[in-house]
């Protein structure tokens, strides 16, 4: 009997010690070297979770040593007779990695110089090569260039084909430790006209247009819409009325004389001058499309701050003027110091359609234009009336005289933006007294 008892539970401790050990999913190749493990690249080892949540495997040579790894260093587990015949495909380049030796070298999706670029590489940059491919030779003028389409890694997880030829080769060990191999040495690229750029917040050029004839539509001077490529915080972006798109900044590419790919965004800068660039920017549909912006003198803000200031301004002469202005044929206008109005016995405007009909007898008014050059010897401004029961302004340029003031229905007049450009033919004018 003690016999008996004794097998049993050795038999159950057996059990229970095999039935706690975790089960393999299968058997991976590693593609990049695992330092902290000693694990190099090219190795099989055995696989048991894959996360699709963390994008890591759970892997390790035993149960007691397991780790996580990042999916793409690790080709997709599978039984351990396929990913041994898999890992032969990286041996002759298992322990390779190579850097680029100039800014801007393309990974392309086939191993063609024409093929999509799915990367862009900085000068300096590592990579893991994998194996090596054949292609359409590379040409430098009518002379093909030495080197060979190589299937590469890079530690974001990108894989495509570079051409070797601008690719300095380098073995490492298991730890990671580089041996031999051309050593590159990565700069920081600068440049003047790029210097330029990223010192100085970009405006659509409809803003300086406006701007510069003193046209300020405050309701087309949104300050968020503007380029912006900010160093310190390494960000870029993007903002305007249909556009809102921020990126990493990692650099750039110059490809011509003045004319810069942005590292991993799909904009290309054109410097046209300190104070005008072009982006050419590829959003989702594929079609690239040229944005033009401007360098504007001082704060967007301030000015736009200043033109509210100019309007609160321009009302309050008004108000000063008088704050009750009376008419025999059209009626009386009484202001608050705040901007509301009551206009009362204005029949006559509402039949000649000048106010709405539905319009009530009171609202706000404000002086949102400003009249063109032109026309500023013959009057002040522009009220604008925005009566209660309808969304229809009514305009009227002003001029104070003494003791009156005479108003012309701009209904007809000529409007650019935020500018009365002229005025209409044959416009009523309305002649008020200060009360």
């Amino acid at each position: 009997m003690k016999k008996s008892f004794f097998v049993f539970v050795l038999i159950s401790t057996l059990f229970l010690l095999m039935s706690c050990k975790e089960k393999v999913m299968g058997y991976s190749v590693t593609l990049w070297n695992l330092p902290e493990q000693q694990i190099a690249a090219g190795e099989v080892i055995p696989v048991y979770i894959k996360s699709n949540i963390s994008h890591v495997y759970v892997a390790g040579l035993s149960d007691d040593a397991k780790f996580e790894v990042p999916l793409w260093q690790m080709t997709e587990p599978e039984k351990l007779k396929d990913a041994k015949k898999t890992a032969e495909k990286f041996t002759e380049y298992a322990h390779t990695y190579a850097s680029a030796k100039i800014d801007g070298l393309p990974i392309r999706a086939q191993t063609v110089n024409t093929a999509k670029q799915v990367y862009r590489l900085r000068k300096g940059e590592n990579i893991k090569v994998l194996y090596k491919g054949t292609g359409q030779a590379v040409m430098a003028g009518k002379k093909p260039l030495e080197g060979d389409w190589l299937r590469v890694l890079t530690d974001d997880g990108t894989q495509g084909w570079c051409f070797s030829y601008n690719l300095a080769l380098f073995e490492t060990d298991s730890s990671g430790k580089r041996i031999g191999g051309e050593e590159i040495v990565e700069e920081e690229v600068t440049d003047i006209y790029m210097e330029k750029v990223c010192s100085t917040v970009w405006y659509p050029e409809l803003y300086k247009t406006l701007i510069d004839s003193n046209n300020i539509d405050i309701t087309r001077l949104n300050p968020s819409y503007r380029f912006v490529i900010d160093e310190e915080n390494k960000k870029v972006s993007l903002t305007l009325n249909d556009i809102h798109q921020s990126w990493e900044y990692n650099g750039f590419v110059k490809k011509d004389t003045k004319e810069y790919q942005l590292t991993g965004i799909p904009a290309v800068v054109y410097y046209k001058s300190s104070e005008f660039i072009v982006i050419r920017y590829t959003g989702e549909s594929g079609k690239p499309q040229d944005l033009n912006f401007v360098a504007i003198n001082g704060s967007l803000s301030d000015i736009v701050t200043a033109e509210r200031e100019r309007r609160t301004n321009a009302y309050a002469r008004v108000f000063e003027h008088g704050s009750v202005y009376k008419s025999g044929n059209w009626g009386q206008i009484s202001l608050t110091e705040d901007g509301v109005f009551r206009w009362t016995n204005n029949k006559q405007l509402v039949n000649q359609s000048i106010i709405p009909a539905v319009a009530k007898s009171g609202g706000t008014v404000n002086a949102k234009y400003v009249v063109s050059k032109k026309l500023m010897e013959y009057y002040d401004g522009v009220l604008t009336f925005f009566f209660d029961g309808t969304d229809k302004e009514v305009n009227f340029l002003y001029k104070l005289e003494a003791g009156a003031m005479r108003l012309e229905d701009a209904s007809n007049a000529t409007f650019d933006g935020n500018m009365v450009k002229s005025r209409g033919s044959g416009a009523l004018i309305l002649y008020f007294t200060v009360q």
